[in-house]
C-alpha cells in the first residue's frame, strides 16, 4: 500500500494543477474576448430582427400574419439574448476590480433584455387581430413597451469603470 500512496499523491497533485488553472479568473484581455465573441452574434441577430420587424410593420399583411411574424420574431429575440447571457456567464467573473460587479452587471442587462422580449412576444399574442384598426394600434403600445424595457436594461457603466476592460474592450478586434 505505500507504494501506491506516493503515485496517489503525485497523480492528484498533476492533475490538480491543471484545475486550478481553469478555475482562476480570467484576464481583462481574455474576459473582453470571450465577451466580445459571445455577443458578436446577438448583435448581428438582433439587428437582422429589428430590420424584419420594421419591415413587417410595413409589408401588406393579415393581422393574423402580422401577429404570427412578430410572436416569431420576438421569440427568436429572446432566444438570441439568452444565448449571449450564457456565453457572458460561461466568460466568468474578470480578474480586475470590481470584476464580479462588473459580469453581473452585464448578465442583468442581457437578462432584461431576453426578458423585455420575451414580455413583448407575450403581448403580441395575447392581442385579438379584428378589428384591424386596435390591433395595429395595439402592436403599436407593445412595441413601446418593449422599447421602454429595453432601455431600462441598458447597462450603466457610469459606477463600473475598468481601465484595463476599456482598453480591452478598444483593442480587441473581436470587440469592433
Amino acid at each position: 500500500m505505500r507504494a501506491v500512496r506516493p503515485i496517489s499523491l503525485a497523480l492528484v497533485v498533476v492533475l490538480a494543477a491543471p484545475l486550478s488553472a481553469c478555475s482562476s479568473q480570467p484576464g481583462a484581455q481574455a474576459w473582453a474576448a470571450l465577451v466580445c465573441t459571445a455577443l458578436s452574434p446577438w448583435r448581428s441577430e438582433i439587428d437582422s430582427l429589428t430590420s424584419r420587424a420594421q419591415a413587417q410593420m410595413t409589408a401588406e399583411t393579415t393581422p393574423s400574419q402580422a401577429k404570427e411574424n412578430l410572436s416569431r420574431l420576438f421569440d427568436g429575440a429572446a432566444s438570441a439574448s439568452e444565448e449571449a447571457r450564457a456565453g457572458v456567464e460561461r466568460a466568468g467573473v474578470p480578474d480586475v476590480s470590481d470584476g464580479q460587479r462588473i459580469a453581473d452587471g452585464f448578465l442583468g442587462s442581457l437578462a432584461g433584455i431576453r426578458d423585455a422580449y420575451g414580455q413583448a412576444r407575450t403581448g403580441i399574442e395575447g392581442l385579438a387581430t379584428r378589428p384591424t384598426k386596435t390591433f395595429y394600434a395595439e402592436v403599436g403600445k407593445v412595441l413601446d413597451q418593449l422599447n421602454t424595457d429595453y432601455e431600462k436594461s441598458n447597462l450603466d457603466t457610469t459606477d463600473m469603470e475598468s481601465v484595463e476592460l476599456r482598453q480591452a474592450f478598444d483593442s480587441l478586434p473581436e470587440c469592433q
